[in-house]
């Protein structure tokens, strides 16, 4: 493709990325992620994803963008804004992770997702390609950070300088050759904060989680008993962790969202002040059906609750 039409077609996309609402725009080839290969499967043989299995299914899938889509050319990296101020979980009985306080993501940004695909085939003409926000093998952080949308942290996590941490990634991999994006420094230098925050002692290394000593990962993913160990360590989070954020210097620049979905909802608060008093599993999968908490369930948020009244000596 001649190189005026490549620019011109990147200029088209990151303008409707912003009209759109997405934050960030970059762009990075479609290839193979041979330098993170390594690195997999030693975080993997290491156990290191607990009883996660399906992070050990699709392993050449998450390397290689065109055994998702064949043909891939680009990647196009976003992100989404979910930050919804400190306030929200300060005085809170019971914390939530803020991305959750809100409509799911997942529908709302693949909403968007579908309509910039529909604006590409509109404006440009026939793109083959499909939308991602962390619904498969993709390795989002790791190609966020190829299309200088920031870096990856010392706690996994994606850092902007202009805005922090606080954000949904989402992709494009599509057929068409783009003007690409180089990836940005390495800006934690020294700063150990998220590191020595962690309640759990969940990093192995700066930049090596062993998730399954996250709080995210116990009251989120892990679907047995809570192991004794932790009793009394993580706080009041019942649904996922923000601790490794909250500490972060570059959130200082964290500015609130500006999606009307992702406004906290009447019943996480009641939830978050009560707890699941008077909510049966029927009403919670009524009042919840949009909601992130869904996904562990009100066996879950039970399980969560009733592990951390028991630890500070609660009925």
């Amino acid at each position: 493709m001649k190189s005026s039409l490549k620019e011109k077609y990147t200029r088209l996309i990151k303008k409707e990325a912003r009209a759109l609402g997405f934050d960030f725009c970059g762009i990075s080839k479609a290839e193979k992620l041979a330098g993170e290969e390594p690195w997999l499967a030693g975080w993997l043989a290491q156990g290191y994803h607990g009883k996660m299995a399906y992070l050990t299914n699709h392993f050449d899938k998450r390397l290689d963008p065109s055994e998702l889509v064949p043909g891939a050319r680009s990647i196009v990296s976003l992100l989404y804004n979910y930050y919804p101020g400190d306030e929200e979980n300060d005085n809170a009985p019971f914390k939530i992770a803020r991305y959750a306080l809100g409509r799911d993501y997942h529908f709302v940004i693949k909403d968007k997702l579908k309509a910039f695909m529909q604006f590409l085939n509109e404006n440009i003409g026939e793109i083959h390609g499909r939308i991602f926000v962390d619904s498969a093998p993709v390795m989002e952080r790791q190609w966020a950070a190829r299309s200088g949308l920031g870096w990856i942290g010392k706690n996994t996590l994606l850092l902007n300088r202009q805005m922090g941490s606080y954000f949904f990634i989402a992709e494009l991999i599509i057929d068409l050759e783009l003007e690409y994006d180089g990836p940005v420094g390495d800006y934690c230098g020294t700063c150990s904060k998220c590191l020595d925050a962690c309640p759990t002692d969940a990093f192995v290394d700066a930049g090596v989680l062993d998730a399954s000593k996250c709080i995210s990962y116990f009251t989120i993913e892990l679907k047995n008993a809570i192991p004794e160990e932790f009793r009394g360590k993580y706080e009041r989070w019942i649904f996922g962790c923000d601790i490794c954020q909250e500490v972060c210097p570059w959130n200082r620049f964290a500015k609130r969202h500006r999606e009307p979905d992702f406004e906290m909802s009447d019943a996480i608060e009641k939830l978050q002040k009560e707890g699941l008093h008077e909510i049966t599993e029927e009403i919670f999968n009524k009042i919840f059906k949009d909601s992130p908490l869904k996904r562990t369930k009100y066996k879950g948020i039970r399980r969560n609750i009733d592990f951390l009244k028991s630890a500070s000596g609660d009925s």
